[in-house]
């Protein structure tokens, strides 16, 4: 295997595996802090729009969505203008893992690259920032960039 796939592939399974762990502190499962993050920034939404957001399937925002209002995170109503759309709406709940989560996941960023000087921080963005826009190109740009 290619030496850069190898290392990147350990890589991210070590910091996925972190990260799950970090969010479990919070009753969350990996990628529900972003539905959380969509919605901490524009309440409302749905799952369409969220889906298109995180580059997830909208199946995927849904199941998840469920799970979440099960946990009572969240709420969904009907669009007040077409009734055809669902809406997902944080709850007191929801909102309250905002600072919580966004400080495990401060926490765990800093924990990782505590070891880089400021200078390989920030050739190590630089070069991810490229990495990504090539393995998005690859793909055919369906990655998002952000």
């Amino acid at each position: 295997m290619p030496e850069f796939l190898d290392l990147h592939g350990r890589t991210s399974k070590a910091l996925r595996a972190a990260a799950d762990e970090g969010m479990r502190r919070h009753g969350l499962h990996l990628g529900q802090n972003h539905l959380l993050a969509a919605l901490w920034e524009r309440d409302g939404r749905t799952p369409g729009e969220i889906a298109a957001e995180v580059n997830v399937t909208t199946p995927t925002v849904v199941k998840m969505a469920t799970r979440m209002a099960a946990a009572g995170l969240l709420t969904r109503r009907r669009d007040e203008r077409d009734n055809r759309l669902v809406r997902l709406w944080l709850t007191d709940q929801g909102r309250a893992l905002r600072e919580p989560v966004e400080a495990e996941r401060r926490a765990l960023e800093e924990a990782v690259l505590a070891d880089l000087t400021a200078a390989e921080r920030e050739h190590l963005m630089t070069a991810l920032a490229k990495i990504h826009q090539a393995a998005a190109a690859v793909l055919g740009g369906s990655v998002t960039t952000s």
